[in-house]
């Protein structure tokens, strides 16, 4: 039976001790780059059997985790195949790679904890508390 992206998350968090996009991907053997990408926000690429995660230097620190954890969801989840995240438009992307990165992004940076801690606010609310798009907030709550 294929594992969902919830139980990959919950394996590597208990793996890994961590839900820190950075370490786990360090104890994968994940090589992260960080440089000037342009109009990319990241990208994940598989390179000589290599998995390589690219972030642009430009973002912010919380925008940096949260590509960092989707690229990272694309290196579990889509191995062999490279996958570009363009600020603004892949969260508004229906490709079934992109929701299931964008899936493993937010059961990894969103805890079950921090849902019940806050769970008699809107979703509107959550969006400000937690620093996400709508759509991501929807996308955990799922």
């Amino acid at each position: 039976m294929k594992k969902t992206i919830r139980q990959l998350v919950t394996y590597c968090k208990k793996k890994f001790n961590t839900n820190n996009p950075f370490e786990i991907a360090n104890c994968l053997h994940i090589e992260v780059q960080v440089g000037n990408l342009g109009t990319r926000a990241g990208c994940y690429m598989y390179l000589k059997r290599h998995k390589c995660i690219f972030l642009n230097d430009n973002l912010e620190e919380h925008e940096m985790k949260l590509v960092m954890a989707h690229e990272l969801g694309h290196a579990i989840l889509h191995p062999r195949e490279n996958c570009y995240f363009i600020r603004n438009k892949t969260l508004l992307l229906n490709s079934k790679n992109e929701i299931e990165a964008n899936k493993f992004a937010m059961e990894l940076l969103i805890s079950d904890e921090v849902l019940e801690e806050n769970r008699e606010f809107t979703i509107e609310q959550l969006c400000r508390i937690l620093g996400y798009h709508e759509k991501l907030i929807k996308l955990r709550l799922q």
